[in-house]
C-alpha cells in the first residue's frame, strides 16, 4: 500500500506540473507546435542543412577559440613544420599551425569549421532561390524574406571576417585588396583604412577582425534566427498546390514527424560534414606560407561564396578613371563596388517591388510554380546568370592558364557575358514557361498522350488520348486569375507619371500569364468525350470485321 501511494503521488505532482504548464503561455505554444502541421515537400528540408552547417560552424568555433591567439604581433616560429622552422611569423599564424600540427583534433576541428563556412551561404542561397522562384516572400511572410536574406548577408560578413584570421599569404593578398577598395572611396577613403587597420597596412587588422567574428557577427545571426523563426511561428507554412487544396488547407506531418525528419537530415547533414573534414584538406596555410605586407599570393581566390565580387573588380576596364574636384574618382573600383551593392539591395526589396507592381497586399499562403509567373521567373534566371558571370570571371587568370587561353580573351569574354547572358536567359526563361503553360492547357483540354496509334475502316490514324482524373487536374491548371494594376487619376483628375510607370510594369508583368481556363470546360462533358473517344477507338480495333486496317 505504502508503494502504490508514492506511485500515485508521484503521477499527481506529474500531472500537476503538466497541467501548470500547459496553462502558461510557453505551455499553449508547446501545444500547438504538436497540432501544427508541415509541408512534405523537399524544398522544405534546405533549413535543417541550414542550421546543422550552423550548428557545426558554432560548436567548432568555440572549441578553436581556446587555442587561437587574435594577435599580429611577431614571434620566431618553432613547431612540427620544419619548412617554418625560425621564420618570424604573428601570433596569429603560429597558434592556427599549432592547432593544425599539435592540438589534439585540431586540425579535423578547422577543417570541419571551413567546411562548414562554406555549406553554410550554399543552402541560404537554395533557401533564397526557393522562396523567391515559388513567391514565398509575398504576403504574410515577407519578414522571414527579409530575415533570410540579412541572414545570408551576416554570413557573407563571417566568413570574410573569418578568411584572414589565420594570418596566411591568401587572407593577406585578400586583405590587400580590401584596402584598395577602402582607400578608393573618394573623400573619407583614408580615415576608413586607418580606422579599420588601425594604421598603416596590416595594422592590427586581426585585432579588429577577431571581435567582429566572433561575437558580433554571431549575435546577429542568432538574433536573425529568432525573427525568421518568429515569423515563420506566426503565420502557418506555405505550400504547392494540390487537389482541392485551397488557401487555409495545411496537408503534411505534425510534431513529432517532422522533428524527427528535420533532426534527422540535420545529423545527415552534420557528420557527412565530418566525414569531408576528415578526408578532404581545405585551407592549408602550411603552404601558403605566413602574410607579408610586401608580397601577393599568385593565383589566390577568395571563398567560393564572395567569388563574385572578386569577379566584378576584374571586368572593370584598367585605368578607368577621372578627376574631379581635386580627387582622383577610380571607376575601376567603385563601379564594380556600386553594381554589386546594389546587385544585392534589389534582391533584398524585390518582393516590396513586386507587391507595389502588382498591386496585391492578398496574404499567400499557395506557392506558385515557376512556369506560372514567367515574369517573376525570368528574372531569377538573369539574377543567377549575372552573378554566374561575376563569380566565373573571378577565376579567369586560372582558366586561363588550365585551358590554354590568353587572360585578355577570357577577360573579354566575360565582359560580354555580363551584359548578354542576363538578357538571353531572361527571354529563354520567359518563353520556355509559357510553352509550359500551353503545354498544361492542351492537356487539360485534350488529354494525354497515350500512345496508343490506331487505323481507322477508312484508312485515318489516330493517337487515343486519355483524360486527365479529375484528381490531377491541379497539376496542369495554370496562373490564377491576374489584374493588372489599373492606373487612375488622383483627387486632382492628374496621372501622375509613377502611376503610369507602375501599371505599364503590372501590364508587362501579367501579360505573359494565360488565363484560367472555365471550370464549365473541364467539366465531366469533356473528360467523359474523351473516354468515349478511347472506348470507340478500342472497340473498332478489338473487332476485326469492322477494322480494315492495323492496330500498332
Amino acid at each position: 500500500m505504502p508503494v502504490e501511494r508514492r506511485a500515485r503521488a508521484r503521477r499527481s505532482l506529474t500531472d500537476a506540473a503538466s497541467r501548470r504548464f500547459a496553462a502558461t503561455r510557453a505551455g499553449r505554444a508547446v501545444a500547438e507546435l504538436r497540432m501544427r502541421r508541415v509541408p512534405l515537400h523537399w524544398t522544405n528540408m534546405f533549413g535543417a542543412a541550414s542550421l546543422a552547417s550552423l550548428a557545426v560552424l558554432f560548436v567548432t568555433g568555440i572549441l578553436l577559440m581556446f587555442v587561437y591567439a587574435p594577435s599580429s604581433e611577431r614571434v620566431v616560429y618553432h613547431g612540427p613544420w620544419m619548412p617554418l622552422e625560425g621564420i618570424t611569423v604573428s601570433k596569429a599564424y603560429a597558434s592556427t599551425m599549432a592547432i593544425s600540427f599539435e592540438a589534439p583534433g585540431g586540425l579535423l576541428l578547422r577543417q570541419l569549421h571551413h567546411w562548414a563556412a562554406l555549406l553554410l551561404p550554399a543552402t541560404l542561397i537554395l533557401q533564397i532561390l526557393v522562396s523567391f522562384f515559388t513567391g514565398a516572400f509575398r504576403r504574410p511572410r515577407r519578414g522571414a524574406w527579409v530575415a533570410l536574406y540579412l541572414l545570408f548577408i551576416a554570413v557573407l560578413a563571417d566568413g570574410w571576417s573569418g578568411y584572414a584570421l589565420p594570418d596566411d599569404m591568401l587572407g593577406g593578398t585578400g586583405l590587400r585588396i580590401v584596402q584598395g577598395i577602402v582607400l578608393a572611396i573618394p573623400f573619407v577613403g583614408v580615415q576608413l583604412s586607418t580606422l579599420l587597420f588601425g594604421g598603416e597596412f596590416p595594422g592590427q587588422i586581426i585585432e579588429h577582425l577577431y571581435p567582429v567574428h566572433v561575437a558580433i557577427v554571431p549575435v546577429a545571426l542568432l538574433v536573425l534566427i529568432w525573427v525568421r523563426a518568429r515569423a515563420a511561428y506566426r503565420v502557418q507554412p506555405p505550400q504547392f498546390t494540390g487537389p482541392g487544396r485551397t488557401e487555409d488547407d495545411i496537408v503534411g506531418v505534425a510534431w513529432p514527424a517532422a522533428a524527427a525528419r528535420s533532426g534527422g537530415l540535420a545529423a545527415m547533414v552534420a557528420g557527412l560534414l565530418v566525414l569531408i573534414a576528415s578526408t578532404v584538406a581545405v585551407a592549408p596555410i602550411w603552404d601558403y606560407g605566413p602574410s607579408s605586407p610586401g608580397d601577393a599570393s599568385a593565383g589566390s581566390q577568395p571563398d567560393w561564396y564572395t567569388g563574385f565580387l572578386d569577379g566584378a573588380l576584374r571586368l572593370v576596364p584598367p585605368g578607368w578613371e577621372f578627376v574631379w574636384l581635386h580627387r582622383t574618382w577610380p571607376l575601376a573600383l567603385l563601379v564594380p563596388v556600386a553594381v554589386t551593392g546594389a546587385f544585392l539591395l534589389a534582391g533584398f526589396i524585390y518582393p516590396f517591388f513586386e507587391e507595389w507592381v502588382t498591386g496585391d497586399p492578398r496574404p499567400h499562403n499557395l506557392l506558385d510554380r515557376p512556369r506560372n509567373a514567367p515574369i517573376r521567373t525570368a528574372i531569377g534566371i538573369a539574377a543567377l546568370l549575372f552573378y554566374g558571370v561575376l563569380w566565373g570571371a573571378a577565376g579567369a587568370d586560372i582558366v586561363a592558364v588550365q585551358f590554354g587561353l590568353a587572360l585578355e580573351s577570357v577577360i573579354a569574354f566575360f565582359q560580354v557575358a555580363v551584359f548578354l547572358a542576363p538578357i538571353v536567359g531572361f527571354e529563354i526563361a520567359r518563353r520556355v514557361c509559357m510553352a509550359l503553360q500551353r503545354k498544361d492547357r492542351g492537356i487539360l483540354l485534350h488529354g494525354y498522350e497515350s500512345g496508343r496509334i490506331v487505323r481507322l475502316p477508312g484508312g485515318e490514324y489516330i493517337e487515343v488520348h486519355s483524360a486527365v482524373p479529375a484528381e490531377d487536374r491541379w497539376r496542369h491548371e495554370g496562373p490564377a486569375a491576374s489584374h493588372p494594376y489599373l492606373a487612375r487619376p488622383d483627387e486632382h483628375g492628374q496621372l501622375r507619371a509613377v502611376v503610369r510607370v507602375r501599371a505599364a510594369l503590372s501590364r508587362l508583368f501579367f501579360e505573359e500569364r494565360l488565363e484560367p481556363i472555365p471550370t464549365s470546360v473541364l467539366d465531366e462533358p469533356t473528360v467523359a468525350t474523351l473516354d468515349a473517344v478511347a472506348s470507340e477507338t478500342a472497340d473498332r480495333v478489338s473487332h476485326p470485321a469492322t477494322v480494315s486496317g492495323q492496330h500498332f
